[in-house]
């Protein structure tokens, strides 16, 4: 595809204008999508008035071919050739875009679903695939399944391996679970089609702390593959981690950090609202933390080996505590209905420590509106160090279209980083795409400058 193209001229300040039109530019055009050209230099000596030329050299660069044509005929020049050594004077320049990035979408659930959409509005990136766990799922319309009004001609599939063959993606955001347990067989299937992976499960933002063993066979299999993979998401994935080694640079020592985060529950869906407990009685509430099914927050755990790791911590114990959070009042969400009395979320703290000394505490109370009993959202962090610092807003930054932006916004810094299992301390710190994703990926973009 033709990015855009501009024309310089050599010699007394001649123009280009009159290669300008509409005609050169469906022929460029033509010539990149029927046989993949790369680069394109049309070379035209003068012909004495400004915008008129004489004869014109297309020099064309496809793969590892080069061809020019002037005047009638076409000729293949040996690979390694220069540009024709001619005596133009004046030079239109093509900048040739890469095709768009081929992104597969994991997850039709409310992330998933977010994250769909904004591959979409992007441009340079292009939606060619989605996967699901939900067999009703199966040939369903991707579009109407995140809530548009429209198909797009994208079926889902229960059948990773299969739409991976189908669609060729370059990389895949996997947006159906938090426990490496549950992510492994989707990120082994990624791997080893030579997928490049962006995931928001929890436990992936620094896997080394619960499945070092599974980390280290990833790391292997992703480096022989040739891919890269990173977890990502709000929280963790930059609230309470990196965006606190961020803010620990301007100091030069550190005592302690204390990172707080306040927010609301209520965009997301079911089996988030699960594993928070929301909806249960007290009761039932420290039953679930028991068995297993209540378990808080995901990536406490992640969120401090992160920090520690960069700061070159050894962290000797963590201690977490979970405390139901009990509605006085009605509190509704499209997925859950919360009565007086019922847990309306949870405060889920985490304290590390390096030998008997606390270092590192993260709270985080998670609730459904808590706006209703007056309780206000917000991010905190506070380093006490040389010298302190202090950062704070509320109300918080949206989880889910957080987590959703970063997914996106984390595709190129992923799409350059070298092979193998990555933190989002490894990689540069993601900023928004509000142009062509592809200007952003590293050697896609070349031009010939001649003249």
């Amino acid at each position: 595809m033709v990015h855009d193209y501009k024309c310089k001229a050599a010699g007394e300040g001649r123009s280009c204008r009159g290669l300008r039109g509409t005609t050169i530019h469906m022929v460029i055009t033509y010539l990149v999508c029927l046989i993949g050209v790369h680069h394109v230099v049309l070379c035209c000596a003068a012909s004495g008035q400004t915008g008129s030329f004489g004869r014109c050299v297309l020099w064309i660069q496809s793969g590892t071919a080069r061809f020019y044509t002037m005047m009638r005929g076409t000729a293949e020049l040996p690979a390694g050739s220069e540009f024709p050594n001619a005596k133009h004077t004046s030079m239109c320049q093509y900048y040739v875009m890469r095709d768009c990035i081929r992104v597969l979408v994991l997850g039709t659930g409310q992330m998933g679903s977010g994250i769909a959409r904004l591959v979409l509005d992007k441009q340079g990136l292009e939606l060619v695939g989605a996967y699901a766990r939900r067999r009703e799922r199966a040939g369903m319309d991707l579009g109407r399944a995140i809530g548009l009004d429209r198909d797009l001609g994208i079926p889902i599939s229960n059948d990773l391996a299969s739409v991976i063959r189908q669609t060729q993606p370059e990389i895949a955001i996997q947006a159906t679970c938090s426990r490496i347990a549950d992510a492994r067989e989707e990120l082994e299937i990624l791997v080893h089609q030579g997928v490049h992976v962006i995931s928001i499960a929890e436990q992936l933002a620094y896997p080394a702390c619960s499945s070092p063993a599974f980390a280290e066979a990833l790391q292997r299999l992703a480096v022989a593959q040739g891919v890269a993979i990173v977890g990502t998401g709000i929280n963790p994935g930059f609230v309470l981690d990196l965006l606190v080694i961020t803010l620990t640079s301007v100091c030069a020592d550190i005592q302690a950090i204390t990172a707080k985060r306040v927010n609301d529950l209520s965009p997301y869906g079911p089996s988030v609202l699960a594993s928070q407990g929301v909806g249960l009685s007290p009761a039932a509430f420290n039953r679930g933390l028991k068995e297993g099914t209540v378990a808080g927050h995901y990536g406490f755990a992640e969120s401090i080996h992160l920090i520690a790791a960069a700061l070159g911590w050894e962290i000797a114990r963590i201690e977490e505590t979970r405390e139901p959070i009990i509605a006085r009042v009605r509190r509704t969400t499209p997925f859950v209905c919360v009565e007086p009395g019922q847990v309306a979320g949870c405060k889920h703290t985490a304290v590390a420590y390096r030998e008997d000394r606390p270092v590192i505490t993260l709270v985080h109370p998670q609730q459904v509106h808590p706006e209703v009993e007056g309780v206000e959202t917000g991010d905190a962090i506070e380093i006490t160090g040389t010298p302190v610092i202090r950062l704070s807003g509320s109300p918080e930054i949206p989880g889910g279209q957080g987590t959703i932006a970063l997914a996106v916004n984390m595709i190129p810094r992923v799409l350059n980083a070298a092979p193998g299992l990555h933190t989002m301390a490894d990689l540069p710190v993601p900023a928004a795409l509000l142009g062509d994703v592809r200007r952003l990926i590293h050697g896609d973009k070349q031009v010939y400058s001649h003249g």
